[in-house]
């Protein structure tokens, strides 16, 4: 009898065991490394897709009109810009947890509104707020926002920050620039003399230098190179892009595109290709329909000439390029589909099917 219990005992153990196992396999099977994210802005949603099989594996609010979406570096939360428009009174960025596919508590901007371009960088998230012309830092440690600081741009829409921090750049749609921030050297007036009262001597200290270089009427989409050396920018209303010289922060060339309405720009991680997105419709409009002859161009970066254009069968917007550079994802605005494109080949070579209106794509890699 009691040789009996212990294989029941010992049986019930091998059982749970083998549950956990399961359960175990099962959650990771859940949450994908690395996984695509998408926003499904018409749904308030986010969805994690399986790049391997091309599947949404979750779906988890995003908190209202979600625009634009950040991975913290180790691929454990999801940033989510909470947009609204110019003149809207949000204010939060919402929080996800990937691997429990739940929402977290939002972080509240209080004074800052409209946040819509995203940036994570030193372990530090980076937003812009258009309503403030500004952009902000928020340390997910500290729970706090510990720094903010104006362009005097109107609609500072997206961010990019430098590997060594020292360099910011941002869109600013309605004033048609490109502002370049970047930390520098500033001499201090001398101090008072000693025993009088005053600021403290004087001497050298770091101040942050903001230099705004016209690019064209609805520059939006933009990215740094690879080297550094180039900003290029897209130019919505112009049907243009702008590249912009780093050093000498001057414009150096603007060219034509095909895409109308170019939302976004991105280039490839070698640096010789550079993908533009539209939204479609006449340049300057905001149609989601296709009457052009793509909605996603390639354009060789030493020519700078076209390579080739896709019709993906509507307007699209967000682009994300996979780190290896083999593969690029496109949001399919229009069609409520992500389209998977090989970047060797320039074509496509899949399509995830999402929810309505899909526009900011991450890629989440724990670590």
């Amino acid at each position: 009898m009691k040789t009996t219990n212990r294989w029941r005992v010992l049986l019930a153990r091998i059982g749970m065991a083998a549950s956990l196992l399961l359960a175990a396999q099962w959650t990771a099977a859940q949450t994908p490394s690395p996984a695509l994210l998408v926003l499904e802005k018409s749904d308030s949603a986010m969805a994690i897709v399986d790049p391997a099989s091309m599947k949404v594996i979750a779906r988890v609010p995003s908190g209202p009109d979600p625009h634009e979406i950040v991975a913290s570096t180790d691929g454990r939360l999801a940033y989510i810009s909470n947009y609204g428009g110019l003149d809207s009174d949000q204010h939060t960025i919402s929080v996800v947890d990937l691997l429990a596919h739940k929402a977290l508590a939002a972080i509240d901007l209080g004074a800052l509104h409209s946040a819509h371009g995203l940036f994570f960088a030193g372990d530090k998230l980076y937003f812009t707020v258009e309503t403030n012309k500004a952009f902000g830092r928020y340390d997910p440690a500290a729970k706090s926002i510990d720094w903010v600081l104006g362009t005097g741009q109107d609609r500072t829409h997206m961010i990019h920050v430098s590997d060594d921090l020292q360099h910011i750049v941002t869109s600013n749609v309605n004033s048609g620039t490109i502002s370049i921030i970047e930390q520098v050297g500033s001499s201090m007036p001398p101090g008072p003399p000693p025993g009088a009262q005053g600021p403290p001597p004087g001497g050298n200290r770091k101040t942050w230098e903001v230099t705004s270089v016209p690019s064209g009427r609805g520059c939006e989409g933009f990215d740094v190179s690879p080297d550094g050396k180039t900003i290029w920018s897209a130019n919505a209303q112009d049907g243009t892009v702008t590249i912009i010289d780093v050093a000498s922060k001057k414009a150096e060339q603007t060219f034509p595109i095909t895409v109308n309405h170019a939302n976004r720009l991105k280039f490839t991680p070698d640096g010789k290709l550079v993908l533009i997105t539209g939204l479609g419709g006449a340049p300057g409009g905001a149609s989601n329909e296709s009457t052009g002859p793509g909605n996603v161009e390639f354009v060789d970066v030493a020519t700078r000439r076209e390579v080739k254009a896709l019709n993906l069968g509507g307007g699209s917007a967000g682009i994300l390029i996979v780190p290896d550079g083999s593969k690029a994802y496109v949001a399919v605005s229009a069609k409520n589909k992500v389209a998977v494109v090989d970047l060797k080949e320039l074509k496509v070579i899949g399509e995830i099917p999402t929810g309505k209106n899909p526009d900011g794509l991450a890629w989440a890699q724990q670590r």
